[in-house]
């Protein structure tokens, strides 16, 4: 009997699990880490990438650059209108009034629905999954938040599907977290899961009793995850070299894609440590003449 691959399908990243000896052991992607950025980009000469190959590019290649194809999955474009307004990407009314996603392939304009993106995300974790255990994975089961309607859990299915993975079961996010606890095995309790993602916060209620779990309640923030962290230090970085060399780092797509990258680092290193160097060497260049970035920055800043 064939290994069934437990999925994490998040907004900005995703991750992967089996069972090994009654307890789930994360698998790390092809590029060794243990969460996938769920990106997907399309190059001028037509090829798809897909995780950190699509997300390292995303700056210079932002019009066919998808990003949290979470947040349109099962969804019609009305719902959607407003907060398609702030995505580099084109969101568009597609099929059934669907929110769909045109990116330029090539040299052709193409239509993708987000369940088609998330199906490439876990089509490449299914691969690298593969790839690791040295078997074939046919099997999953995937986590969605709490709040989701059957609409965008049908999507979530879909996208499995389009992966070549029969997903047996979709679990509240909250439950997952609640089972990985081992509070299964707790009698008629009540108890709240807060979860804190890459682009969401949510906090749920669940009564648990004889290992059934009830979602009681569930609200939170679905425009607050740790990309706002790391987007604050952006902005710290660009005002702080704009402060001292008179440049707007802003403009310069290559120097803001460095940026990026080091402020996520920055912000993992400061969980345990007191403050950071960043270093960037050449980041722009002015006359010819290259400009460098140095700069400490400590809890406080």
């Amino acid at each position: 009997m064939s290994r069934i691959l437990g999925i994490d399908l998040g907004t900005t990243n995703s991750c992967m699990a089996i069972m090994e000896g009654g307890e789930p052991v994360v698998i790390p992607n092809a590029e060794g880490a243990r969460t996938t950025p769920s990106v997907v980009a399309f190059t001028k000469s037509g090829e798809r990438l897909v995780g950190q190959a699509a997300k390292r590019q995303a700056v210079t290649n932002p019009r066919n650059t998808v990003f949290s194809a979470k947040r349109f999955i099962g969804r019609k474009f009305s719902e959607v209108r407003e907060e398609s307004k702030n995505m580099p990407f084109k969101v568009i009314e597609g099929k059934n009034g669907d929110a769909y996603i045109e990116v330029q392939v090539g040299d052709k304009t193409e239509q993708f629905a987000p369940q088609q993106l998330s199906g490439f995300v876990l089509a490449k974790m299914k691969a690298d999954a593969e790839a690791y255990l040295g078997e074939k994975i046919t099997q999953a089961v995937i986590t969605v938040p709490a709040y989701f309607n059957d609409s965008q859990r049908q999507a979530t299915k879909d996208a499995g599907k389009i992966s070549g993975l029969d997903v047996l079961r979709i679990i509240n996010e909250p439950t997952a977290a609640s089972l990985a606890y081992g509070l299964d095995k707790k009698k008629d309790e009540k108890i709240a899961v807060f979860d804190l993602g890459g682009g969401t916060f949510d906090v749920s209620v669940l009564e648990i009793g004889d290992g059934v779990f009830e979602v009681k309640a569930t609200n939170g923030d679905t425009h607050l995850g740790g990309d706002n962290w790391d987007n604050a230090i952006i902005g710290w970085l660009v005002d702080n070299f704009k402060k001292e060399n008179g440049i707007d780092l802003r403009k310069d797509p290559m120097a803001l894609q460095r940026l990026k990258e080091e402020a996520e680092k920055a912000k993992i290193a400061l969980s345990s440590t007191q403050s950071v160097d960043i270093y960037l060497p050449f980041i722009t260049e002015v006359a010819s003449v290259p400009k460098h970035l140095y700069v400490q920055l400590s809890r406080d800043k």
